[in-house]
């Protein structure tokens, strides 16, 4: 299904993005270059074979993205890189019409090079609050716990995160959904929300329904990245609409890993027509190789989304993201903007 001929550019359509990792932000570029400063030595998948050929729809599959994911984690090893990721992906999102990005870290990947899990979440913190003023977009951190660690790992992330309210905006719980159980990591996100930090774990993704319903049970969010199978269940789904939780939809992720055989496949018309709330994210751009703009790319030309409907994702983004009042009423408005304007230039992203 192909969108309309004449469609104003999602390139300049004003969005928030919501789910966007850390180390899954950089630029193939930017890997390569800090491969070599470092004297460290890269996968093919990173350099001749890129992009690399996914899948996490078995054990697997899922071991060697997260071999090539740690690959490129390992060659962010001092300040200055960190600085870099953080500065570069608020660029890299400014450039395709976001006004917000939530980017979401997990500081013990990172601690042993700068001195603990404290002083990089602080380089984290102080590189969003500098590109938020120099480049025209909203940075906001997450802190994310990691399901393949253990869940006394994850309170001491929350309690990191709690010490630093106001500046980090939410809790998250990432990696292999299939690896853990959700409810042992509820004392974390009790810790996390005493603190007024959103609830923002992953569910829904490698896993089917269930685990959205056992994730909503256990962690209360406000937000689910990923949630995409909460489509497999009529029953969940009204659950998920009930509780006005936001589903933060990456569907090149999803391709990429095998969730679903295509785009075609992803369930977003689902969701959107059955009223959920619906946050567009490109989720490890590094690898999965598309960035926001194609996931906006994919609703029109794949989904068949109206202009109108685009506008609508892209308030939903905004209203399901933690940005200040203010800012939201900001996007909105331009949102409204951007839908007033003609639709005269063939959207070539």
């Amino acid at each position: 299904m192909t969108g309309t001929a004449h469609a104003r550019s999602v390139l300049t359509l004003p969005k928030a993005h919501l789910h966007l990792h850390f180390t899954g932000s950089m630029r193939i570029e930017t890997v390569r270059e800090l491969a070599h400063k470092h004297g460290l030595r890269l996968p093919n998948a990173l350099t001749h074979d890129y992009p690399p050929k996914l899948s996490g729809s078995d054990e697997r599959g899922w071991f060697r993205f997260q071999r090539l994911y740690d690959s490129a984690r390992a060659v962010v090893r001092d300040e200055s890189d960190m600085r870099r990721v953080v500065r570069e992906a608020a660029e890299d999102d400014a450039a395709e019409g976001s006004r917000w990005l939530e980017i979401q870290v997990d500081p013990t990947s990172y601690a042993g090079f700068v001195g603990g899990i404290t002083p990089m979440l602080e380089i984290v913190l102080d590189e969003a609050e500098q590109a938020s003023a120099d480049e025209g977009i909203g940075v906001g951190v997450l802190v994310a716990a990691s399901r393949i660690k253990h869940p006394f790992d994850a309170r001491a992330l929350a309690r990191l995160a709690a010490k630093h309210s106001g500046k980090v905006l939410g809790f998250g719980l990432s990696n292999d959904e299939r690896r853990g159980v959700t409810a042992e990591f509820a004392p974390a996100f009790r810790i996390a929300h005493e603190a007024g930090l959103a609830s923002v774990p992953h569910a829904g993704e490698l896993l089917g329904a269930q685990a959205v319903s056992e994730t909503i049970d256990s962690l209360a969010p406000q937000r689910l990245g990923h949630g995409v199978r909460a489509a497999e269940s009529e029953v969940v789904l009204q659950r998920v609409l009930d509780t006005d939780i936001a589903l933060e939809v990456c569907p090149g992720s999803n391709v990429a890993l095998g969730v679903y055989p295509s785009a075609q496949d992803v369930p977003l018309r689902k969701l959107f027509d059955a009223g959920a709330t619906i946050a567009l994210g490109a989720d490890d751009p590094l690898l999965f190789g598309n960035r926001l703009a194609a996931q906006y790319d994919t609703a029109r030309e794949v989904h068949g989304f109206t202009d109108d409907e685009l506008a609508e994702l892209a308030r939903q983004s905004v209203r399901a993201s933690l940005a200040p009042d203010e800012a939201k009423r900001a996007m909105l408005a331009d949102v409204d903007a951007w839908l007033e304007q003609p639709a005269d230039a063939i959207a070539t992203n």
